[in-house]
């Protein structure tokens, strides 16, 4: 049997289990017919041979022993017994008679062959036995017989005794040939119920081929489905349970496309919004950073009862300018169109670069090796540094440490603070957008999409961001830790990213 065969035979298949099934079911019947057939063919054969041998025999014991004296010779029932043993039934036969009272004699038509000992004790106290003369029985003695064995070889005991004190009769007939006959007939059951099998395993496969063709086909159709292939529909052939649920699959298909679609319609209205949105709001927003800056320069000599307010248009100006920038920033993430230029990074300069850039410098330990060069977007590693550090300030406790180590072919860089750490329940949601930490890590001015926007530049990379807490050597928590891994070449995933880009652009032509 081939790989192949095995391999669409495994034991979870339904074919395998069709197979199984026709299997069982046609040796179950073909025992049965096979055993009855057996049966009612032995019992026809042994009951043949066998009344044909006791009425034979009877009929002798009719004609030749009750025409014996009552006192024979041993001759007389020796010759008497050969002259029995003649017939064409071809049994032995033993006579037994008196030669006086309480004096047993035996004549055996073959003694080497056929003795008193091959007798059962049952089967001559049977015949002995005289019973009451009445009119449902007219004769005191009746003909018995019994089935036995010797060496392996099936014999027919029978015998008789003469009414009126005449001599007892049995007949010894072997029963070999009737043996041999009913083994050939088992042998040639046993092959049909082999054949019968077999045949039912060829016709099983025909039919859970012809069954499982479309079950294959509907399973392929949903592989494609779920891979995105919307479009894939199956031809309807038949009007069977098969055909209507090919046509349930096509329908479902279908109202699967057009649902999607128009989730992905609204999804890119919505996209598109943001993006109008967020460049509309750029040019006044432009407009009111100039403004709120020449106000913050001449803060200190504004009343004192408006400086909080200019402070407060300040610092909300900047929010809202940040906000701008990463909804444009998560705009170009969902349409596809962010991109990597790379550069070769020395890592302890651009952290040392971003911490200086935000007066980081006294809050942040670095603890970075001079040379670890990278070909990474130093724009894009310099956002994700900004809100991991950031966060760390923000949410955590002094001091913030940073750490840049290389494991394999990955750059590992790893913010960890000494804040109260990160609650069981949120760890799963900081990266999600729009995501705020609960009472336990108060509440920021921020958008909710730093750490989102670092995660996608991360993944843009080719690599990851993974958030956990630290544990102190007392067992409580001491911090949360995050934990930036970037590959050191991500020459290949730029490539892929152009490719794909290219791919959509041509779709979209």
């Amino acid at each position: 049997m081939s790989k192949g065969i095995v391999t669409r035979l495994r034991l979870s298949s339904l074919r395998l289990r069709l197979v199984v099934v026709f299997a069982l079911v046609a040796l179950t019947a073909a025992v049965a017919a096979s055993g009855i057939a057996y049966w009612l063919n032995r019992e026809a054969v042994l009951t043949r041979t066998q009344d044909g041998a006791l009425n034979d025999f009877r009929q002798e014991m009719q004609n030749r022993a009750a025409t014996l004296p009552l006192r024979p010779t041993q001759d007389d029932l020796r010759r008497t017994a050969e002259l029995m043993a003649t017939g064409s039934a071809n049994y032995q036969v033993l006579l037994l008679g008196e030669r006086d009272a309480g004096k047993p004699i035996v004549g055996a038509s073959d003694p080497d062959d056929f003795t008193l000992a091959d007798v059962p004790r049952s089967l001559r106290e049977a015949v002995d036995t005289e019973r009451p003369v009445t009119e449902a029985n007219p004769y005191p003695y009746h003909l018995f017989w019994q089935r036995t064995e010797r060496n392996g070889t099936p014999y027919l005991v029978g015998g008789t005794r003469v009414d009126g004190g005449g001599p007892a009769g049995y007949m010894f007939k072997s029963l070999a040939a009737e043996k041999a006959d009913l083994n050939s007939l088992a042998w040639s059951l046993g092959i049909a119920t082999a054949l019968a099998v077999a045949g039912s395993v060829l016709l099983a496969q025909v039919a859970a081929t012809t069954v499982l063709r479309p079950v294959h086909r509907l399973g392929e159709a949903a592989k494609q489905l779920g891979e995105g292939k919307l479009d894939t529909r199956l031809r309807v052939t038949g009007a069977d349970e098969l055909a209507d649920l090919t046509r349930t699959f096509n329908s479902a298909a279908e109202s699967l496309q057009k649902k999607v679609a128009d989730m992905s319609a609204r999804e890119e209205s919505s996209r598109r919004f943001v993006a109008d949105m967020s460049h509309e709001l750029r040019t006044p927003l432009t407009a009111l950073t100039a403004v709120t800056e020449v106000l913050e320069d001449e803060q200190d000599s504004l009343d004192p009862m408006i400086a909080p307010a200019v402070a407060l248009v300040v610092s909300e100006t900047r929010r809202l300018n940040n906000l701008v920038e990463n909804l444009m920033e998560v705009t170009r993430f969902d349409a596809g169109t962010a991109r990597l230029v790379l550069d070769e990074v020395d890592i302890a300069d651009q952290i040392t670069a971003c911490i200086d850039a935000r007066a980081w410098l006294d809050a942040v330990d670095l603890d970075a090796e001079r040379g670890i060069v990278a070909p990474l977007d130093p724009r894009r590693l310099d956002v994700i540094l900004a809100n991991l550090i950031g966060n760390a300030l923000k949410h955590g406790g002094s001091p913030v440490r940073a750490s840049v180590r290389t494991e394999d072919d990955e750059l590992v860089i790893a913010v960890r603070d000494h804040g109260p750490g990160i609650p069981e329940d949120v760890l799963p949601h900081v990266f999600d957008r729009f995501y705020k930490a609960s009472a336990s890590r108060p509440r920021s001015d921020g958008s909710g999409l730093g750490l989102s926007i670092a995660m996608e530049n991360a993944l843009i990379h080719g690599g990851s961001i993974t958030a956990a807490n630290s544990v102190g050597e007392d067992g409580a928590v001491d911090g949360a830790v995050f934990v930036l891994r970037l590959p050191l070449d991500a020459s290949g995933i730029t490539r892929e990213v152009q490719t794909r880009s290219s791919q959509g652009e041509v779709e979209e032509a």
